[in-house]
C-alpha cells in the first residue's frame, strides 16, 4: 500500500513538472528553440548574414559541448529582407507557428518595433537586437534587453567631440527617413541644443536610394563642416564618396556604430569617413587574440572573414547563453529573466564595454569611442567618450 501511495506521488509530481515544462514555450526537456528574424537578402544584408552566422557558430560551440543543462540550443532565422512587412510575417511565424522561447539578434530598428506587439503579449524575449535605437529598451519591459550604448548617445558623443576638440560650428544631419535615421536626427537635435549651436541643415533619403548629387549639393551649400550620419552601408558609401568626387573636403562626415563596418572602411575613397564603435573590429591580424581566433574560426566555418555584425551576433548569443546557463535547470520565462538579471561585469572577447544587468535595469552598457577611415582599415580614434 505504501509503495503505491509512493509511486502515485511520484508521478504526480513528475506530471507537474512535465507541465511546467510544457508551458514554457520553445522549451522541451532535450532542446531550446530560439529565433531570429534578420535580413539575408536586402540592403542591410551585410549584417544579417554575417550576424546569423555567428549566432549559429556561438549555439554550435554550445551544442557541441554538450548543450545548456542537457539541452541544445535550436535557431530558426527568417529572413525580413529589411522590410517591415515582410519582418512582421517573420515574427508571427517564428511567435505562432514555432514558438520560440526567445528572439536573438533580431536586426533593424522599425522591424524591432513592429514586432513588439505581438512579440511581448506572447511573452517571448527580445535579445540583444542589432539595432542601438532607445526603443530596445525604453520603456522598460522585462522582456526587452540590449547590450551597448544607443545610436542618439553615439552621435551625442561624436557630436560632441567635433564641436568641443575640433572647433565645428556649421553641424548638418544626412539621415535615412525611417526610425533609425530619426534616431540620429533626434541626437544631434538634443546634443545641438546642449552645446548651444545651430543645426544648419538636414537631408533626409530611403534606404534604397543610390542617387545622392542632391543631398550633398543642398548640404554643401549650407556651408556644414560637420555632417552627421544616420546611414548603414551602402547610404554612408556612397554620399561620402559623392561629396569627395565634388571636391568639397572641408566638412567631416560621422557616422553611428552601424557605420562602423568592415565594408565601409573597405570601400574604395573612404579614407577619413568617421563613425562610432562599439567592439574592436575583427581584422584577421587584430593585436587581440581572442579576435585573431574567432576570426580563423569563422572564416572556416562560412569561408568568408567577418564583419563588425558577426562580432555583435556572437556576443548576442554569448550573452543569451550565459542568461540561459544561470536560468538553471528548471528553465522557465521567470528563471530566465532573473538569469539575464544576474549578469554582472560581463566583458565579451572583442574589448567591448562591460555589461551589467538588474531588475530595473535593461541597457546593459553605454558607451562608445570615435573611429576613422585610414588606408581602407579602421583606426580608433578615442577611448571611451561621453559628451
Amino acid at each position: 500500500m505504501g509503495y503505491k501511495v509512493v509511486s502515485v506521488a511520484v508521478a504526480a509530481l513528475m506530471a507537474i513538472a512535465a507541465s511546467a515544462s510544457a508551458q514554457t514555450r520553445g522549451v522541451t526537456t532535450s532542446e531550446i528553440v530560439l529565433g531570429m528574424h534578420t535580413d539575408l537578402s536586402g540592403v542591410a544584408a551585410t549584417y544579417g548574414v554575417s550576424s546569423s552566422n555567428a549566432v549559429k557558430m556561438r549555439f554550435d560551440e554550445i551544442n557541441e559541448a554538450g548543450g545548456i543543462h542537457g539541452r541544445k540550443l535550436r535557431l530558426i532565422i527568417e529572413d525580413q529582407s529589411y522590410q517591415v512587412p515582410k519582418a512582421v510575417q517573420a515574427c508571427n511565424k517564428l511567435i505562432n507557428r514555432d514558438k520560440v522561447f526567445a528572439f536573438v539578434a533580431p536586426l533593424g530598428t522599425p522591424m524591432n518595433n513592429a514586432c513588439f506587439k505581438d512579440q511581448l503579449a506572447a511573452n517571448v524575449p527580445n535579445l540583444f537586437p542589432l539595432t542601438a535605437a532607445r526603443s530596445m529598451y525604453e520603456p522598460f519591459h522585462r522582456l526587452k534587453f540590449y547590450g551597448a550604448a544607443s545610436y542618439v548617445d553615439q552621435i551625442r558623443a561624436g557630436m560632441n567631440y567635433f564641436v568641443k576638440e575640433k572647433g565645428k560650428k556649421s553641424v548638418c544631419v544626412m539621415y535615412q527617413d525611417t526610425d533609425f535615421g530619426k534616431e540620429i536626427l533626434e541626437g544631434a537635435e538634443l546634443q545641438a541644443k546642449k552645446l548651444n549651436v545651430k543645426l544648419v541643415e538636414t537631408a533626409a533619403h530611403k534606404p534604397t536610394d543610390q542617387d545622392f548629387t542632391a543631398p550633398i549639393t543642398k548640404l554643401r551649400q549650407a556651408g556644414c563642416d560637420l555632417v552627421l550620419m544616420g546611414t548603414i552601408v551602402r547610404d554612408s558609401i556612397i554620399p561620402y564618396a559623392t561629396a569627395r568626387k565634388m571636391g568639397w573636403t572641408d566638412v567631416e562626415f560621422v557616422g553611428s556604430a552601424a557605420a562602423y563596418d568592415l565594408v565601409v572602411g573597405a570601400a574604395q575613397g573612404m579614407d577619413g569617413f568617421h563613425a562610432m564603435g562599439l567592439t574592436e573590429m575583427p581584422y584577421a591580424d587584430s593585436p587581440v587574440p581572442a579576435v585573431k581566433e574567432f576570426v580563423e574560426k569563422y572564416k572556416k566555418k562560412f569561408n568568408i572573414d567577418p564583419n563588425i555584425g558577426a562580432v555583435y551576433g556572437y556576443v548576442a548569443a554569448d550573452l543569451t547563453v550565459t542568461g540561459l546557463k544561470n536560468a538553471g535547470k528548471d528553465l522557465t520565462l521567470d528563471s530566465f529573466i532573473k538569469g539575464m538579471e544576474s549578469i554582472k561585469g560581463y566583458k565579451d572577447i572583442f574589448n567591448g564595454p562591460e555589461v551589467s544587468f538588474g531588475p530595473q535595469i535593461r541597457q546593459g552598457a553605454n558607451s562608445s569611442f570615435l573611429a576613422v577611415v585610414k588606408g581602407g582599415r579602421w583606426s580608433r580614434v578615442t577611448q571611451q567618450l561621453g559628451f
